[in-house]
């Protein structure tokens, strides 16, 4: 079984009642919280090796280090083979950081998207846009309903329900 199976099987358990998967979750924030941090620190170094040597150099079990690697893997400048992954799989985690800024505010991730690390990175001014783009990129809208006595947008000059809306 590849070793994002086996996260998934623990992360998203249905043996575990509620009270112990949140456990769980909190206690997985916090370890990712400390891994961006020190990714952020250094943003333009590549961090690369295998899934256990990454484990490893963040103090973290290999499983944990398979979760942190399924969400960081869309942000990612070439994503990583997570699927099929084992401890020996050589992996990357060189990020775009405007895909990873953007993707921490997709998931409502604050305590990710509001670490100080991002100063160092961009402006004030750059996060607001980033933020604000993401957001808007989520947003559906509709367009105004044409209504039957208002002019044709065909640019007829005749009303809607006599032009283009006759069939509608």
């Amino acid at each position: 079984m590849a070793l994002l199976e086996k996260w998934h099987e623990i992360a998203y358990s249905k043996k575990m009642d509620q009270m112990a998967l949140q456990k769980f979750w909190n206690n997985y924030f916090l370890i990712e919280k400390r891994i961006y941090e020190q990714l952020l620190a250094n943003p333009d170094e590549e961090v690369k090796g295998t899934v256990k040597e990454l484990a490893e150099k963040y103090g973290v079990e290999v499983l944990t280090m398979a979760g942190f690697l399924d969400g960081i893997n869309e942000s990612l400048k070439e994503e990583n083979p997570i699927e099929t992954m084992e401890e020996d799989t050589v992996v990357s985690l060189a990020f775009d950081k405007e895909k990873l800024y953007k993707n921490m505010v997709d998931a409502k991730a604050e305590w990710l998207y509001g670490l100080p690390q991002w100063n160092e990175i961009f402006t004030e001014e750059k996060q607001k846009e980033l933020y604000k783009e993401q957001k808007n990129s989520t947003t559906i809208r509709k367009p105004k309903k044409i209504g039957r006595n208002d002019p044709c947008p065909c640019g007829s000059g005749k009303k809607y329900k006599h032009c283009c809306g006759k069939n509608a």
